[in-house]
């Protein structure tokens, strides 16, 4: 039996810690004589509300949730969260429902997907508010890869599991402790980030939105322009610190208490480093030979579109399909990869792409040696049967909802570019997709409502590692 009472009683605590977090925006909306205050105010108020019922409902004397209450717990507090988040834009100017839960999905799950527009002229409030619930999104992903995902086993996430457990038994006892070390190291780096995009030529109300949003890998930003309305200076931070998201929070804190290297002698690490140095200077040079651009400009165009899809951030800065059809496939590529586990991106990982490889050159030396006993370690673990059958049935589902997404955008009447990528963009949490509505320099605002849901549906699958809801759809989850 699922214990109901006690996932009640959890999900009433995030609403209770969202309630919390809307007096962030309604201090921005005070200061700047906002009419908004009165959103947050409404919408703070009715989901504490909730949050209490829940909280008195299901409190329980003994607390013990199993695997399966973990899979359910994982997978209805997103969506729940994302309900009563959606809330302030419901609100706003009379957004409607499902324009405010495609904002809020995005948000949360750090897709980066927009259907506003004109930011520029918006409160400061929802500004700070779609900013803020990137950022969240990005440390509660970070925590449940590290702490929740390995233990589920979600497509072969528990390679990572001896490491996690082992590091916080002898250093930090609890989850908890664990938790708290990663989140004030996530909110240090924000910190450091908004005061380097200050430096920059940011004003403080844009350097600190655009921190949250790029520490995040979400790509919100203050303005329809994006990065593009900023300096040169402020996209080569905006470079240092997507990268910085892209890389596991868990080892800048291991490389602090131990005062060790062991986030750059990580395999998954230094393979994430060297792909995107030989992507963004064959981008470059790309750039430099056939569109007659500076290197050093080419160089940092490159580098940010290519880091900037490549950790999911989804940050505009130029139209890349404009470069031609080389760079535009070569993007379409970047949009699947993502880049490490336990950051804050989304994308298949490159560890299962190293993993992948690895099965393969395996493969590869079995033809020649047919009776050849070969054992593949990844990061001085050996890569057991039961973490290649999870990743293996990672692709195939990513696949198959990938699919199945394009062909419900398709018959609500999208070309097949805008349902093809919108779908990939969706699933893999990147944000803008490819061609004249929702690429780089589009929106998604012009899209059908019941393709909207979709594309939600598809970000929280994409952002829980697909496995982790696919679960809830197997009939024996639900019979015993």
């Amino acid at each position: 039996m699922l214990n109901f009472k006690q996932i009640i009683f959890i999900i009433g605590i995030f609403l209770a810690i969202l309630t919390g977090f809307m007096l962030v925006p309604m201090a921005f909306a005070l200061f700047y004589a906002e009419e908004t205050i009165g959103d947050f105010m409404i919408s703070g108020l009715f989901t504490g509300f909730i949050a209490i019922l829940c909280i008195q409902n299901g409190r329980h004397h003994h607390f013990n949730l199993n695997i399966r209450d973990m899979f359910m717990l994982t997978s209805v507090t997103w969506f729940v969260v994302s309900l009563f988040a959606a809330l302030p834009f419901t609100l706003y100017h009379g957004i409607n429902y499902t324009d405010a839960f495609f904002e809020t999905m995005s948000g949360i799950t750090t897709t980066g997907s927009t259907v506003l527009s004109g930011l520029d002229n918006m409160d400061h409030s929802i500004l700070v508010w779609r900013s803020l619930l990137q950022w969240l999104g990005g440390i509660g992903f970070i925590v449940m890869a590290v702490a929740i995902l390995p233990f589920l086993n979600v497509g072969g996430m528990r390679l990572f599991r001896t490491e996690s457990s082992d590091w916080s038994d002898k250093t930090i006892p609890r989850t908890q402790h664990m938790a708290k070390h990663l989140f004030l190291i996530y909110a240090a780096l924000t910190m450091l980030c908004a005061y380097s995009y200050h430096l920059a030529g940011m004003h403080w109300f844009e350097a600190i939105n655009h921190a949250m949003t790029t520490l995040s890998t979400g790509g919100y930003s203050t303005s329809d322009k994006s990065m593009a309305i900023f300096s040169h200076s402020a996209h080569w931070v905006s470079i240092v610190f997507m990268l910085a998201g892209g890389l596991p929070l868990l080892m800048f804190v291991q490389t602090i208490q131990q005062r060790s290297l062991r986030l750059w002698n990580d395999q998954q690490v230094k393979g994430f480093l060297r792909f995107v140095l030989l992507v963004s200077f064959s981008l470059a040079f790309w750039l430099w030979q056939h569109q007659q651009i500076d290197f050093l400009d080419a160089l940092r165009l490159a580098s940010f579109n290519v880091i900037s899809v490549i950790t999911t951030t989804g940050y505009g800065l130029t139209d890349y399909q404009s470069w031609g059809a080389f760079a535009s496939v070569i993007f379409l590529f970047l949009m699947f990869i993502g880049s490490c586990s336990g950051s804050t991106s989304g994308g298949i990982k490159i560890f299962r792409f190293q993993i992948a490889f690895s099965i393969m050159r395996q493969q590869i030396k079995q033809q020649f040696h047919p009776n050849g006993v070969f054992k593949d370690k990844y990061n001085g673990h050996r890569i057991r049967d039961d973490i290649v059958r999870s990743i293996m049935a990672f692709f195939m589902l990513m696949v198959i909802v990938i699919l199945v997404l394009s062909i419900t955008l398709v018959l609500t009447g999208l070309d097949p570019m805008t349902s093809f990528t919108g779908a990939i963009t969706a699933v893999t949490n990147v944000g803008p997709g490819l061609g004249p509505i929702i690429g780089p320099a589009g929106n998604f605002a012009p899209l059908p409502d019941v393709a909207k849901w979709a594309l939600a549906l598809g970000m929280l699958l994409g952002r829980l590692e697909i496995l982790t809801v696919a679960v809830l759809f197997h009939p024996k989850f639900w019979r015993y």
